[in-house]
């Protein structure tokens, strides 16, 4: 694909002008005239012009304009207020309350509970509070019933420190709760980590005659799986077998077994609800194929979707979902496709998450084409993809390096008017960075419309890092300021290590100690790589004592870059001191390790002890390679001549 200098690839997303839109309502043209003189309006005719009329403006000259000829009641009142509730016009709602106690007209109860019930749906908790204060304004007496609503508008946004003086106050009013209230109260609790409470309010209920149903133990035994308190929640469910219904109660407590992954507890649960003559439910096996299907256990999802299907419950969308999830996740595309194929025939049809992970499942394997085809395949059952599919693709694209498949994805995104979030922007840098498009890159930051995140800046650092680019990297690094986090400063490590900067790599390091930023485990190995590239293998494995005194425990790379640097230097006799060490903290030694020391040995003429490291390592079930046979014949033919090469060949052959 070629690209002219200065020009993006890339579409602007340009914003459609609006038109002139005529109202094509007639009764919305001539205000003034609402009504046929010759004829008398009723409340229907009223209600019927205010519900259908979109503008609000319209919709008040309207109510105004007719008050002298129509007598208005609580229902058109009504109407027009919770329409200007929605519209968040506070103050025109507060002026018709006021107009209706003016006119003397009574302000039922529904008036207050559908305006708190509006504002709880706006998230206007306060303002529902001072209307329910005004209830006693117009005569009315509250009710369980506005309590109840007013308590779940205070819920909603988890004022938690209010709800409990409005119960006060309820209860001091003689105000009996009912269950919705106490599965208010449960909800509040629960959601506050008062746990302890909440099971305090279960035995209230049951004192003043009010005994929990299925939502209020529901309630309580998901919020104590949610904070890990399973035993005592399966200890409530026992408690209260056999009362109702159990089986959303049941679904809480597998739910929060499952994510402990103590699966032989979540199978004696199904046994148990069977013994007490509650049957599973779709929600019931799904939580469980869904469980499976993340730990790799496709198998076993399988199990239970033939014991569903044995019960006659039907799997649905979320079901098969999970299965086709389990199976991307283990690189099994054919099986993950049958069940998309079962799915499809059995008249489920799959929603954006399926389609989003299949198509995730085809990149990550690099099938392209497959993972293109399933986006047409959507567009085909209007299912829409979404900005997840089409990001998805274009770091498919970019981990194969197909600027041009990512270009045509991202302009399709644009088209079809799907704004590109950060994470897609940074899929779209890094496709252009790998093909070395740095302007292009530069250009797509500068135009991006959101703020972008260190993960966007980190790719662009690393692929400058890595062709050598480091005084573009450190000026990318600057521009970051405080977005910058430990994985910037590897990758800036990782550079300056390719380039041997010393100076840049460890002043860099001292910011990192300044800063708090603090050192991991890649950090350490970058700075132990870079000394032993360079023969100073004492300053390395000094590196290495320090990170173990900070708590850093070193992996196998860490010891394979130091035996590496032992053996490439003629230390052969200290990497098998350090293989030793790396034995004793449990770690074993790879092909890399041996390839090293095998090199190391040849590389002194020891083709005999060469030999011998072969051997060690097959007995530890290393299997060797085509490079360490190749060490060794050529040390030997320069040791010992052709017939020595032949005997090493036979030997060879042999194993």
């Amino acid at each position: 694909m070629h690209l002219r200098t200065q020009c993006s690839l890339l579409l602007k997303v340009h914003k459609p002008s609006i038109p002139l839109i005529l109202n094509t309502n007639t009764n919305s043209q001539n205000p003034q005239n609402p009504q046929n003189p010759n004829s008398k309006l009723t409340e229907s005719d009223v209600l019927n012009r205010l519900h259908h009329e979109q503008d609000i403006n319209l919709a008040v000259h309207y109510f105004k304009s007719i008050s002298n000829s129509f007598k208005h009641t609580p229902l058109t009142y009504q109407t027009l207020i919770q329409k200007l509730a929605h519209q968040h016009d506070l103050h025109g709602v507060q002026y018709l309350l006021n107009q209706m106690k003016l006119d003397g007209i009574n302000c039922p109860e529904d008036l207050f509970i559908s305006l708190i019930t509006c504002y709880r749906r706006l998230e206007l908790a306060e303002q529902a509070l001072k209307t329910f204060y005004r209830i006693q304004d117009f005569g009315l007496n509250a009710t369980v019933k506005i309590y109840n609503h007013l308590l779940d508008a205070l819920l909603n946004e988890n004022r938690f420190h209010m709800i409990n003086p409005i119960y006060t106050n309820m209860k001091r009013d003689g105000i009996e709760p009912d269950k919705y209230t106490y599965n208010i109260l449960l909800k509040a609790l629960c959601k506050n980590n008062r746990i302890d409470g909440a099971r305090k309010v279960l035995v209230e209920m049951s004192k003043r005659g009010c005994p929990p149903n299925e939502v209020s133990y529901t309630t309580v035994v998901s919020s104590m799986c949610d904070f890990g308190m399973v035993r005592e929640a399966k200890e409530l469910v026992v408690s209260v077998v056999g009362g109702f219904s159990m089986v959303s109660v049941y679904n809480a407590l597998v739910m929060g077994v499952c994510r402990e992954g103590d699966f032989g507890e979540v199978f004696r649960l199904l046994q148990t609800m069977d013994g007490n003559g509650i049957t599973p439910n779709v929600i019931t096996f799904t939580t469980v194929v869904n469980a499976l299907s993340v730990v790799g256990e496709v198998k076993l999802s399988l199990a239970i979707l033939a014991k569903m299907l044995l019960k006659n419950i039907k799997p649905n969308v979320f079901t098969y979902s999970s299965l086709v999830k389990g199976f991307c996740a283990n690189g099994k595309m054919k099986d993950a496709c049958e069940v998309y194929n079962k799915m499809t025939r059995e008249g489920v049809f799959p929603n954006v998450v399926t389609y989003n992970t299949l198509i995730n499942g085809f990149c990550s394997i690099g099938n392209m084409e497959k993972a293109k085809s399933l986006v047409l395949d959507m567009e085909k059952r209007n299912c829409p993809p979404n900005v997840t599919t089409y990001g998805t693709l274009i770091n498919g694209y970019a981990k194969c390096r197909d600027v041009l498949g990512a270009s045509e994805t991202w302009n399709k995104m644009i088209t079809q008017g799907c704004d590109p979030n950060v994470v897609v922007y940074t899929s779209m840098a890094d496709v252009f960075c790998n093909n070395f498009m740095f302007e292009e890159a530069y250009d797509l930051m500068n135009n991006i419309n959101l703020a972008p995140n260190a993960a966007t800046f980190n790719v662009f650092i690393k692929s400058l890092c890595s062709c050598g680019k480091i005084d573009s990297a450190m000026r990318l690094f600057h521009q970051m300021g405080n977005l910058a986090n430990l994985t910037t400063y590897n990758e800036l490590l990782t550079g300056f290590s390719k380039v041997n900067d010393f100076k840049a790599a460890f002043d860099l390091i001292h910011e990192m100690e300044q800063s708090g930023v603090g050192l991991n485990l890649a950090t350490y190995n970058t700075i132990i790589h870079m000394y032993c590239s360079n023969n100073m293998v004492n300053d390395g494995l000094k590196v290495m004592g320090k990170m173990v005194v900070k708590g850093v425990k070193p992996d196998v790379v860490t010891f394979n870059v130091i035996i590496n640097g032992c053996c490439k230097y003629g230390m052969v006799d200290l990497a098998s001191q350090l293989l030793e060490s790396m034995s004793r903290c449990g770690l074993r030694a790879d092909l890399v390790t041996y390839t090293s020391v095998v090199y190391g040995v040849c590389g002194l003429g020891e083709v005999e002890r060469g030999e011998e490291w072969v051997w060690r390592m097959v007995n530890d079930g290393v299997g060797p390679d085509k490079g360490i046979w190749s060490v060794l014949v050529r040390c030997l033919m320069s040791k010992t001549g052709y017939d020595g090469t032949i005997d090493l060949v036979d030997r060879i052959l042999v194993s």
